[in-house]
């Protein structure tokens, strides 16, 4: 792969292979099989579907850690079925631009019309839709020297190679068709799974079925007759990576307006800061830039006219609006039934869906409906309707379109970027309610927060607050379960490989892996000195027989004698590459260079046996993760000082660990923040407005505890630390045998006499049954890291005879710390609070 998968897409990956090892063993027309493979819009399936390919086309990626009973089949043939032509295009040409192994143009075919020929080949990916397996078309009849109808062929490669044809039913960008077209569609994917006598189709063996929800697919797999193996991706992963824009801000006037070229003016308007916006941020990154594209819904058009939308006024408007006028090439368009356009003396050149993010030129698109499938442009960034009220469900569907990042990650430096706008002239505040709705229960929509832009804002670093986020800077938090766990031989060489790419440590990577040829040595030694290497190396250099004598014509049988010979240095060199994928980066192929002196199969047998020795390979595990710890501190200031995207591979490494790990806390320069514009305004936050003030809705005691900490003008700060943000400072703690992540709400800058100290206060509820457990998390944290922190508290209210007040157990201290850390129960904790609490 040209890129890096997600975590979630490596364990999606990971599930589906597992799946298709124990499908493709069993999978015969009367045994069909069926993968179900669901995942929310916009976590890449395609993109997952591609790494799979590439495993069973060729060979698998070292790095996706594939298991020792993978076997590629370069033969097996694979047939894309979708519904709309415009979604085969998209998905051969993302499978062609992310793909590095094996798709050349002769692998990639599409069926056309002219299409005929016994069976599909082997070592290609074919794509058709439904539409050419409708019954008046080319592929289904004979005629014009057609030697082979398309179901013929289909059926032929089905019995010819069942276990090596895998048929993809794409459900997840199934069309926005309805009624009879949505009918017929579906009828055909169906004969897929349950064959079709009339047309001599027999059912598919081994058939992968992708839809964006378990439902879509398994309406589908209504009446069929195959077993079903199910993977699914969590909606929270997906939002989680960052794939996916945070936000979705919604542009409206208060009540239904005809002022629509004044909401098109400011639409231009956003436009035009965000390629600036995106522009300073790519040179800033040394990125490619990123230029964001204007998408205008008109409306539809009558007999005599294309659109209702006046074209040339909309043009005027968007070039007064950015103040310059729009080059050639750079307005297109996706109407239907239409070429190149003339409006007011501008070409407004035709484009297909599919074509308009990889055309960087394209600033400003119209259409009417036809984004709403076959369409991926992550550079859409801001979109114009002048559709009517009732359109509410289609423009959500639409909007789940344009919420891909651009550049397939979060924005830290400049919250702005990580948001979609939407302007609805003739939405009025109930009717964008209805918009929100849709975009909350339409299955084509991704998990992006939605709101009107007079609650969504983005708040900016308060000036005069250098030095409160300088000692911010030095602190520390942890990320729980946002990272796959890998072995921390992984992630030491994945380390000191990216040390060495990025200069920091240009030594690092050669020098682990000589270190890592040394530790295996000491291992094999290890094995050696303990008596268990000699077995353990006969067993994979001799197979043993045993013989059994038949008389011929009688059931009477004896044993004769056992014997042993050689394994064939084929068998060894497949098991010396299986152990390879134990140690990963090429390891066995480091120890057996650093020992070319020696006989070939006596170091290749040595790799073996060690990377089958689980207890020695437990001590590796541990020396590499005390080297990887070691590295990490050592550079952590310089890798800070990298790029976003250089930085959170570090991080990510630093998190893909069994137990959480500690990493920077680094806020970033803006943060984005839902409030209402009648909620009460704070002061002294460290993030603001445009207008310097900062408004939140605290619950009561969050408000009592603010009050009672602004009152003292040592405070120079505070963070109202959101849950689940990837700024938010997180502390782990352990539940019921899971480890789960804890917000504390406050987080408190004060003035000392030298310096400043920060502070983390948790206002908690005393009858929540996880008191206790929150509790024994901050004692672990401030155990752990208590001197980078003034006061860490847990906080509730008590009344007694002089009133209510807030009574603080402050855990920072070792003895409240030695007091917490045994404790099991919530009562233990009431006592505690009564007695060491102020």
């Amino acid at each position: 792969m040209k890129i890096s998968l997600f975590d979630f897409q490596r364990e999606a990956l990971h599930q589906l292979r597992e799946r298709i090892v124990a499908a493709r063993k069993f999978a015969t027309i009367d045994n069909p099989q069926v993968i179900a493979f669901s995942a929310p819009t916009g976590s890449g399936k395609t993109i997952i579907m591609t790494a799979l390919f590439e495993a069973i086309l060729d060979q698998p990626d070292d790095e996706l850690a594939w298991p020792l009973d993978w076997e590629p089949q370069p033969d097996a043939a694979i047939l894309w079925v979708s519904d709309m032509p415009e979604l085969n295009e998209q998905t051969r040409l993302k499978i062609e631009g992310k793909s590095d192994k094996v798709y050349r143009v002769n692998q990639l075919i599409t069926i056309d019309a002219n299409f005929d020929a016994p069976q599909l080949q082997g070592g290609r990916i074919y794509f058709i839709n439904t539409q050419k397996l409708a019954v008046n078309q080319p592929l289904t009849n004979r005629g014009d020297g057609r030697q082979h109808l398309i179901w013929e062929t289909l059926t032929n490669t089905a019995r010819a190679i069942p276990g090596r044809f895998y048929v993809v039913i794409d459900e997840a960008h199934r069309g926005m068709t309805s009624g009879r077209g949505a009918q017929a569609a579906q009828t055909l994917m169906q004969r897929f799974l349950l064959g079709h006598s009339q047309s001599g189709l027999v059912k598919m063996p081994l058939v992968i079925g992708v839809s964006a929800t378990p439902k879509r697919f398994m309406d589908l797999l209504e009446h069929a007759p195959h077993t079903v193996h199910k993977v699914a991706i969590p909606a929270e992963e997906v939002r989680k990576s960052g794939l996916l824009k945070d936000r979705i801000l919604i542009h409206h006037p208060e009540s239904a307006t005809t002022a629509e070229m004044g909401l098109l003016e400011e639409a231009a308007r956003r436009w035009s800061q965000m390629t600036v916006a995106w522009g300073a941020y790519c040179e800033d990154e040394q990125e490619a830039t990123v230029w964001p594209v204007l998408v205008v819904q008109v409306e539809n058009g009558t007999d005599r006219q294309l659109t209702k939308t006046d074209l040339a006024d909309a043009l005027t408007v968007i070039e007064s609006a950015i103040g310059r006028r729009l080059n050639e090439g750079e307005v297109a368009h996706a109407l239907h039934d239409s070429g190149d356009l003339d409006v007011g003396g501008r070409r407004v050149r035709k484009v297909e869906a599919s074509r308009i993010d990889a055309d960087k030129n394209i600033g400003v698109v119209f259409f009417k409906t036809s984004l709403s499938t076959g369409w991926d442009c992550p550079r859409a960034e801001v979109m114009m309707s002048f559709r009517r009220a009732e359109d509410h469900t289609y423009i959500a569907q639409l909007l789940g379109r344009m919420v891909r990042t651009p550049l397939a990650r979060r924005i830290e430096k400049d919250a702005a970027l990580n948001d979609v706008h939407l302007f609805l002239p003739y939405f009025d505040t109930q009717a964008v309610q209805g918009v929100v709705a849709a975009l909350h229960n339409q299955e084509e929509v991704p998990p992006t927060e939605a709101g009107s832009s007079r609650e969504l804002v983005v708040l900016k670093r308060r000036e005069g607050t250098e030095a409160l986020f300088a000692v911010l800077d030095e602190l520390v938090t942890y990320r729980v379960n946002a990272a796959r766990a890998q072995s921390p031989l992984r992630r030491f060489m994945a380390i000191c490989r990216s040390l060495t790419v990025d200069e920091i440590d240009e030594e690092a990577w050669g020098n682990a892996k000589a270190e890592i040829v040394k530790w295996m040595d000491d291992r094999v030694a290890a094995l050696k000195a303990a008596g268990q290497f000699e077995a353990a190396a006969k067993a994979i250099t001799h197979v043993g027989l045993r013989t059994l004598a038949v008389q011929n014509g009688t059931n009477v049988s004896e044993p004769g004698a056992d014997y042993q010979i050689s394994a064939s240095s084929v068998d060894i060199d497949r098991l010396f590459e299986e152990a390879g994928r134990a140690f990963s980066h090429g390891l066995q192929m480091e120890y057996w260079r650093a020992h070319a002196e020696r006989r070939a199969v006596d170091v290749k047998v040595e790799a073996i046996v060690l990377a089958r020795d689980a207890a020695q390979m437990s001590e590796l595990e541990k020396l590499a993760g005390v080297a990887f710890d070691a590295l990490y501190d050592e550079h952590k200031k310089s890798i800070h000082k990298l790029k976003q995207h250089r930085r959170a591979t570090y991080e990510n490494l630093r998190l893909a660990t069994t137990t959480p790990s500690d990493v920077p806390w680094h806020l970033p320069d803006s943060i984005d923040f839902r409030r209402k514009p009648s909620d009460a305004i704070w002061e002294r936050h460290l993030f603001v407005e445009s207008s310097g003030q900062f408004r939140a809705e605290l619950g009561t005691w969050e408000a009592g505890v603010l009050k009672e900490e602004l009152a003292n003008q040592a405070v120079v700060g505070w963070l109202r630390n959101v849950d689940r943000k990837p700024w938010s400072l997180e502390i782990p703690y352990e539940t019921g045998g899971d480890v789960r992540p804890m917000f504390p709400d406050l987080v408190i800058v004060r003035k000392t006499s030298e310096t400043f100290d920060v502070d983390i206060l948790e206002p908690h509820d005393p009858s929540l049954g996880d008191n206790f457990e929150k509790a024994v998390g901050l004692a672990r944290f401030a155990q752990k890291h208590g001197a980078l922190f003034g006061r860490i508290q847990l906080i509730r209210k008590h009344t007694n005879a002089g009133g209510e007040h807030f009574a603080r157990l402050e855990i920072n201290q070792a003895a409240t710390i030695k007091r917490l850390l045994p404790m099991t129960s919530n009562p233990q904790l009431d006592d505690l609070f009564e007695e060491m609490a102020k």
